[in-house]
């Protein structure tokens, strides 16, 4: 075999190879970025680095992967439900107490699907793995929360962050299809 034809099979290797991880590159992105929805382009502003970005994803998916996460026990799934049906109704009369309980009610629910409750920012990551369609809403009601703490909140405000909770609180309770429903539909 002549060097000219060396020289065009190494070329060519090396272009199939070259090839062949951008097509492995461009599949993992596509798949974080299915899997994690608005979490994906959350994660890449906030690091301003696609390869940062995907790497902290897939270190999260791995975090995540290691607690031991479980779905809720019929009877713990009512007695949730009527929980979240008495702070729904405590809305109407004191609707600032039951924002608090509501948010109250979302961690200890994720407690008990095994999820850790750190800091906002670690919990809405964790349920970004597995929860990516309704994190918004969490993010959200979260933020109106907090506005409502400094006294910024109006009741409007207070009643889309019940809907906002809601939303999670359907998805974590095993209701994907209210919280798909409640999302437009998103997926």
């Amino acid at each position: 075999m002549s060097t000219n034809a060396m020289i065009i099979l190494a070329v060519a290797v090396i272009a199939v190879v070259v090839g062949i991880a951008l097509l492995m590159k461009t599949r993992k992105s596509q798949q974080l970025k299915a899997r994690f929805g608005q979490e994906y382009q959350r994660t890449l502003e906030s690091t301003g680095n696609k390869g940062l970005a995907e790497a902290k994803l897939e270190k999260l998916e791995k975090r995540v992967h290691g607690f031991n996460l479980v779905e809720l026990a019929p009877e713990a799934r009512v007695e949730f439900d009527a929980e979240w049906k008495q702070i729904q109704a405590r809305f109407v009369d004191d609707p600032k107490i039951a924002l608090a309980e509501a948010d109250q009610l979302i961690q200890k629910m994720m407690t008990a699907r095994g999820y850790p409750t750190a800091d906002f920012e670690q919990r809405a990551a964790d349920i970004s793995v597995d929860h990516a369609l309704v994190v918004e809403n969490y993010r959200a009601g979260h933020e109106i929360a907090l506005l409502h703490a400094q006294g910024r909140a109006t009741t409007e405000d207070m009643r889309q962050a019940m809907i906002h909770y809601r939303t999670l609180f359907a998805d974590l309770a095993g209701a994907p299809e209210v919280a798909r429903a409640a999302t437009g539909g998103r997926a």
